[in-house]
């Protein structure tokens, strides 16, 4: 007579999951995102008070797509990257953007008291650089 020293196999699959290891990749996630968004909103560190719209359905751009801050507060004073700067010094900077090979997006960021007149002359000179890419901020009403 024959006898079997092999333990029978449990028919039931092992239903235990180790969660350090969902909990690490939350406190991870958690990090990236502390440190992530406030990149996100550096740029609007201008206070101006934009133009209110009403909201609608806009098309997010891809991820490579880089953007170029124009801004106009109250006062006509122009600012590139939170600088001040004259209407001669932000044609130059235009000149230096135009000579790249992909140009970032220009975002216009006008005071929504400010005379319509200075955001077209922005619209002149970056059609006069060939920057046809531009959008203008704007606050939404929900």
């Amino acid at each position: 007579m024959a006898r079997t020293f092999r333990r029978q196999r449990q028919a039931q699959p092992i239903a235990e999951l180790n969660l350090t290891n969902l909990i690490d990749l939350g406190f991870t996630l958690l990090i990236i995102f502390m440190i992530a968004t406030p990149l996100i909103n550096q740029e609007q560190t201008m206070a101006v008070n934009l133009p209110i719209t009403s909201a609608g359905p806009t098309e997010k751009p891809d991820s490579s797509t880089k953007f170029q801050a124009i801004v106009i507060d109250a006062k006509g004073h122009y600012f590139w990257d939170s600088k001040l700067v004259s209407f001669s010094e932000l044609d130059s900077h235009l000149n230096a953007v135009a000579a790249q090979a992909k140009p970032p997006v220009i975002r216009i960021r006008a005071d929504g008291a400010l005379a319509f007149q200075n955001v077209m002359t922005v619209m002149d000179a970056l059609k006069k650089h060939g920057l046809s890419k531009m959008m203008i901020d704007s606050q939404t009403t929900r």
